[in-house]
Order: structure tokens, then sequence, then C-alpha cells
């Protein structure tokens, strides 16, 4: 069984940074994709980025773009959300999520997600 755990989550003035944390447990870290996602009150959650297992590939929001960067340390079980030039748009929950399916594609929809993390509040101030 997979357990995720983020942290890093916090109040940050518009153009700051922070770096979320997303730590695991369970099955091999290294043989499954990792995905960030975000939600905000009454919307659903919305993709931010995803990286392939190895740490080669990755995909993101058009909203994030040049802006966020997902990373991994399959030796530290953990993956990692840098998140630059934030926005007050950017505040929201951010979860992290395993794909435990041994897929090529990089996940980038909810329902491809099977473990999820609890959230960790980002708050971007004007």
């Amino acid at each position: 069984q997979v357990q995720l755990v983020e942290s890093g989550g916090g109040l940050v003035q518009a153009g700051g940074s922070l770096r979320l944390s997303c730590a695991a447990s369970g099955r091999t870290f290294s043989s499954y994709a990792m995905g960030w996602f975000r939600q905000t009150p009454g919307k659903e959650r919305e993709f931010v980025a995803a990286i392939s297992w190895s740490g080669g590939r990755t995909s993101y929001a058009d909203s994030v773009k040049g802006r966020f960067t997902i990373s991994r340390d399959n030796a530290k079980n953990t993956v990692y959300l840098e998140m630059n030039s934030l926005k007050p748009e950017d505040t929201a929950v951010y979860y992290c999520a395993a794909d435990l399916r041994a897929v090529w594609e990089i996940p980038t929809r909810t329902n491809e997600y099977d473990v999820w993390g609890q959230g960790t509040q980002v708050t971007v101030s004007s």
C-alpha cells in the first residue's frame, strides 16, 4: 500500500517561490509515475504537473509552464514541485498523487491516479 504525505505549503507574496515535497512509502517508488494537482473551493481538481517513473519525462499544465518544475529523487522516495513567480491565482490546496499502473504515457487526469496525499495549502497574496 502506497502512502503519500505532502509538505512545504504556506503563505507567500506574489512573485515569490515555494517548494512542495511529497514523500512516498510502501511500494517501490521508482516504479510509478507521480503527479501534482490543485483544487480551490467549488472547483474540480486540476492537473498541474506530472513526471514519469524515471524522472526523464514531464508534463505541465499550460498555466504553470515556465514557472513550475516537477522533479523526483527516487533514492529519497520523494517528488518535488518547485513553484516560482507565484500568482494569486495559484492559491489552492495542492495534492500529490501516484499512478501505480505500468504505462508509458504520463498521466494527466485525476482518474488515472490511484493514491492521493492529504493536500497542502498554498496561498499567494497580491
